[in-house]
């Protein structure tokens, strides 16, 4: 207690608040960072996270533009809104990138991600393999006698689905991309 007889962080319009005003939700967030296509860039972006803690869920890398060397790093990662702030600030420090966008926050955006699941099974599991394939819309690319080989694309939850459904029924084996992402409309991201 204080001489005065107030609590420590007693309301928050109390002059001793000392309760942090960081929020403690976690996040999902899609940032689409434009780097140099040379060699050690995407081993500094993936240090930067390593080296301070921060987890990738998905991480997808392309050459975007041939002419000017420049490839774009699709990265998925979770954190409160600071932690993410603090993310794009230091991401945007590193000499190589270009830019940061944060696709979450700039606007509707559309997320893909591609999956080949290898599912086992003869008989009934079999014709119910092919049944939830046709629903999800996914499509076979290999088939032997006992095994085949879907390919799905869709968004993370979709994956998500598609392969707690395959599980039972046989799920082998599993191999995803990682998210691709656009922001919607003529601005460029």
């Amino acid at each position: 207690m204080s001489p005065l007889k107030i609590k420590k962080g007693a309301t928050s319009h109390s002059a001793y608040n000392l309760r942090p005003t960081f929020s403690e939700v976690i996040e999902r967030h899609t940032l689409a960072v434009v780097v140099e296509n040379e060699p050690g860039v995407l081993a500094r972006v993936i240090g930067l996270f390593a080296g301070r803690g921060y987890n990738i869920e998905s991480l997808t890398v392309a050459e975007i533009d041939h002419e000017g060397h420049r490839s774009r790093i699709t990265i998925v990662t979770t954190g409160t809104p600071q932690v993410i702030e603090q993310i794009k600030a230091q991401l945007g420090r590193i000499v190589s990138v270009y830019e940061v966008h944060d696709l979450t926050v700039e606007g509707a955006s559309v997320e893909r991600e591609l999956a080949l699941f290898k599912v086992a099974g003869k008989g009934d599991a079999r014709v119910e393999a092919l049944r939830l394939a046709d629903i999800f819309r996914a499509n076979v690319v290999d088939s032997t006698l006992e095994l085949f080989v879907f390919e799905i694309t869709g968004t993370p939850e979709k994956i998500d689905a598609f392969a707690d459904l395959m599980r039972p029924i046989g799920l082998v084996e599993m191999a995803r991309t990682g998210v691709a992402a656009l922001a919607r409309g003529v601005d460029f991201a």
